[in-house]
């Protein structure tokens, strides 16, 4: 009877043994929950430490000469046109000129060529304080329809333009589109026209995803406050490639887009003459326009930041790793002294 009991009692603490272990919220063991994997722990020595510095100053000082190197030899011609085609009798009232749709926005602009620029020459456009990455303006599109013709009728998240005043769906939809910058530019050398190649100045990605290629514009422009450009109705969205760069919003209020290429050999001294349409509405939240002649290189259009950014992180480096060699030497110190510990420290020498 002792031993039934005694049998009893060892089943019950058992029972109540796996019951506490299901009911524990101890993980179940394993090397990666106890963080007992196999590991590299490196001992930064002093011979380490300047090793590294020396080494990474020794590679970014020549990258960042190089990169400034590629980035002299790119050419740019800039040309700020707002105020310079505002009519004389205009300038003190540029948003009456702007609005007024009698008055001529024909202007003429001549650019000088310092250097000479190899073909490709990028065409682009800048404007200085339009804050494309306004929280409200970036969200005023809608991605469905532009990409599916049977969503062309969907405009929610386009608010305010998403219907026309009877109630017709606008595609493209949305500030974003409605807003197209509309300047236009041609270009002569003496009596020779330079063509504007507009091909292919659009993400790849974008033009054969985003964009497809059976959805028109429709109702478009058509309000009484026309915001930019307008967009023939028989050419499909994927083709409207001035619209696809615009649409891939600027994150900086200051910021430049692909207008075309010319693939023409420029000599320095040569003369340009630009003949544009200033339309664009800038001067109502007092931006800038500017148009922008540039060569490129291997590492892209002129961008000094770059170059500097690897000369002084590689210069920094180069300091450290000269700055602890000579203390390593004036006062060494035994790796792993305890004495440097702050429990180990004499008081009275603090």
């Amino acid at each position: 009877m002792d031993g039934g009991a005694a049998g009893a009692s060892n089943g019950g603490s058992g029972a109540d043994a796996d019951a506490a272990r299901r009911n524990t919220r101890m993980p179940k063991y394993s090397k990666f929950t106890q963080q007992e994997l196999p590991a590299c722990k490196p001992i930064l020595t002093p011979k380490w430490v300047v090793s590294v510095f020396f080494l990474v100053g020794v590679i970014f000082v020549p990258v960042g000469v190089v990169s400034l190197l590629a980035a002299q030899d790119v050419v740019e011609i800039i040309d700020r046109y707002d105020h310079a085609c505002v009519p004389p009798n205009m300038t003190d009232n540029k948003l009456a000129y702007i609005q007024n749709e009698t008055i001529s926005k024909e202007c003429t602009r001549t650019l000088t060529v310092t250097k000479e620029m190899k073909q490709p020459i990028y065409v682009y456009y800048q404007l200085d304080n339009f804050y494309q990455n306004h929280r409200r303006y970036v969200k005023s599109r809608n991605d469905a329809q532009l990409r599916d013709s049977k969503k062309s009728n969907t405009t929610t998240s386009c608010e305010p333009e998403r219907f026309t005043a009877d109630g017709k769906p606008i595609v493209p939809c949305g500030l974003i589109a409605w807003s197209l910058f509309n300047d236009t530019y041609s270009f002569s050398r003496g009596k020779d026209n330079l063509t504007v190649n507009k091909k292919d100045i659009s993400w790849k990605s974008d033009r054969e995803h985003k964009f497809a290629k059976n959805v028109y514009p429709s109702n478009f422009q058509n309000g009484a406050l026309i915001g930019g450009k307008k967009l023939n109705s028989s050419i499909p969205l994927s083709e409207q490639e001035d619209l696809i760069v615009w649409m891939r919003t600027a994150a900086l209020p200051t910021f430049r887009k692909l207008y075309g290429r010319i693939y023409v050999d420029l000599k320095a001294n040569d003369t340009i003459t630009v003949k544009l349409s200033n339309n664009y509405n800038t001067y109502s939240f007092g931006g800038k326009k500017k148009l922008v002649l540039s060569t490129a290189t291997w590492l892209g259009g002129k961008n000094d930041f770059l170059g500097f950014a690897y000369l002084i992180v590689g210069g920094l480096c180069i300091f450290l790793a000269f700055a602890f060699t000579l203390l390593y030497l004036i006062k060494p110190r035994k790796l792993g002294d305890h004495n440097y510990l702050s429990w180990n420290r004499n008081p009275a020498g603090r």
